[in-house]
């Protein structure tokens, strides 16, 4: 879910020497953002299909892949991290006012408008899935926690879930794919092919602090217990 690089950070010297190829994004934020792609459109094709089993356990799945997200946003790489890209909404706006100025592509992480929208598609999945545990319906009977809500609750829940969350999520991966094109257009910068490799061409000095292995694990594992605390045990 790249969308260029902070502006506030990292920005690299439009007169420093030729550049090579560096690690902008780690292993674990590229499968992320791949796995959610996918994870959405299993969720939804089972749906589709009635295949209500595997459309749990593709919700399960993605809500894993949420909450080590989250993690990662504090303890990963320095690209992956919630402050290297989250600004205020007036930096992000100034952003926004020159999108469409050709200009050297020397951003490193998610630029401050993309760093919104990577927040948002987050929360949106993320009340999708946790929504999806609430959920009671005549194919699937109920959710794992339905019973914990008064039955006026979790059908509310269940338009969110059903409706509103997933027409949230539709808009906003729209605007976000549509963003990525602008830039290729418009601006000449690939966003996407860094999301892929993980390598962008920049000047050696601006390359990006990347977290360990070990540590992505232990964020999988705080994923995968907190995911299982929420389904299993709350």
């Amino acid at each position: 879910m790249s969308e260029g690089g902070p502006d506030v950070a990292h920005r690299a010297d439009e007169t420093a020497g030729v550049g090579r190829e560096v690690v902008v994004w780690d292993l674990p934020t590229r499968l992320f953002h791949w796995l959610g792609v996918l994870l959405i459109g299993a969720a939804y094709a089972t749906a589709r299909l009635g295949w209500m089993d595997w459309h749990a356990r593709a919700g399960d799945a993605l809500l894993v892949a949420l909450l080590f997200r989250l993690l990662w946003g504090f303890f990963g790489s320095e690209t992956a991290r919630f402050s290297s890209f989250l600004v205020s909404p007036r930096a992000a706006a100034r952003h926004l006012a020159h999108a469409l100025r050709r200009e050297p592509d020397l951003q490193i992480g998610h630029n401050p408008a993309g760093g919104w929208m990577v927040l948002l598609l987050i929360a949106l999945m993320l009340g999708q899935t946790l929504a999806g545990l609430y959920v009671g319906n005549d194919i699937a009977e109920e959710g794992p926690l339905s019973e914990r809500v008064p039955a006026v609750v979790a059908n509310w829940i269940d338009v969110l879930h059903d409706r509103l969350l997933w027409d949230a999520l539709l808009v906003a991966a729209a605007i976000h794919v549509l963003a990525i094109v602008a830039y290729a257009t418009v601006k000449r910068h690939n966003l996407l092919w860094p999301m892929i490799a993980g390598r962008k061409v920049l000047p050696p000095e601006a390359a990006p602090r990347m977290a360990s292995r070990a540590r992505a694990a232990l964020a999988l594992g705080g994923g995968v217990a907190l995911a299982a605390a929420l389904i299993y045990c709350i």
